[in-house]
């Protein structure tokens, strides 16, 4: 059976954007392969540490695992949840794997360059977090690593520590598939970015310190509408898909096919020829309303009790597998 393995970090609330463009298209997948693979849904918690987290880091986590439920998760034999600070392999593989990574390599890591830019110092997760984004996928020989565009190059530094280590010590580890051939199991080739909604050249961000630009999963129904009726358009007085010229118009489209989980081909053709920017504005206020309205019930009915449950199970597995292959590698280095 093959491994997908996904995780968020626990650090905030997320926003609308988060939800559709990236948890429920997991969500999803993990339900439709869950008969034939193993899906690891984890919380990385360790990577949440690196920078402040809004709020308590344990609500957040316990939060961050009821969203995949609130999501429609279907748990099964085959589905594992955990914590990552609970199974402590991945710490000691990442400190392995730093002795196989290189400076150089690490140093070009765009992500570090963004968040170091203009610091006199900052801490060294920052740098090294790839390695232990590496160990936690190589411990569980996770073929599928559903991850955004800003982790494809963690991604492929993954892919080479595992060529590196497995060339020097014999084949320990699975190597994950070339990110290509990820965005095409991951069914990411048409996949959509929420935006901004004042302004919509950018993506939604939780970052953005605009209210109305984003909207939360935990915003009431109702201020969400409201903030979808003052989201940004244009004076052009046509509906149509057009992201580089109407990318206002175009997120509303994407967000009532998201949420309605209908093809945008289809909400784009419902469309054709209006002109009313109020009255698309007006329905997907209410889709998304209702989404959340709906998303929100089902939160609630999720208990601290049968998290805990199922995270009893998840990390009696994860610890079993982690372990397991944690002892390959500490023999073929000669530390057992």
């Amino acid at each position: 059976m093959k491994t997908i393995l996904t995780g968020f970090r626990s650090n905030s609330v997320l926003t609308l954007g988060n939800y559709l463009g990236a948890l429920l298209p997991m969500v999803r997948l993990a339900n439709k392969h869950s008969k034939d693979s193993h899906i690891n849904f984890f919380v990385p918690d360790l990577h949440s540490i690196i920078s402040a987290a809004d709020g308590d880091l344990r609500e957040n986590t316990m939060r961050n695992l009821k969203y995949y439920l609130a999501a429609g998760l279907e748990i099964n034999d085959n589905v594992h949840i955990y914590r990552q600070s609970y199974v402590p392999a991945h710490s000691e593989l990442c400190w392995i794997l730093n002795c196989v990574a290189t400076m150089g390599e690490m140093s070009r890591m765009t992500q570090y360059k963004e968040k170091s830019e203009g610091k006199a110092s900052c801490n060294v997760g920052i740098f090294d977090y790839p390695v232990l984004m590496a160990a936690d996928i190589l411990l569980y020989d996770a073929e599928y690593v559903p991850v955004g565009e800003d982790q494809f190059q963690h991604l492929e530094l993954t892919r080479n520590i595992a060529i590196r280590f497995n060339n020097r010590f014999g084949e320990i580890f699975t190597v994950p598939v070339k990110t290509r051939d990820q965005v095409k199991f991951m069914e990411m080739d048409n996949a959509l970015r929420i935006r901004d909604l004042l302004n919509p050249e950018k993506k939604m961000s939780k970052s953005t310190v605009a209210e109305g630009s984003k909207i939360m999963l935990d915003d009431a129904p109702e201020k969400a509408a409201k903030k979808i009726m003052s989201a940004t358009t244009d004076s052009l007085g046509k509906i149509k898909f057009d992201m580089f010229n109407q990318p206002g118009i175009s997120n509303l489209l994407q967000i009532e096919a998201l949420v309605n989980d209908i093809p945008l081909q289809d909400v784009i053709s419902t469309y054709a020829g209006e002109t009313r920017y109020g009255d698309l504005k007006q329905k997907v206020a209410e889709s998304v309303s209702t989404m959340l309205e709906t998303f929100q019930a089902r939160l609630a009915e999720i208990s601290d009790e049968q998290v805990y449950a199922l995270l009893e199970v998840g990390e009696k597995y994860a610890n079993e597998v982690a372990n397991k292959k944690l002892a390959e590698v500490q023999k073929v280095v000669g530390l057992r």
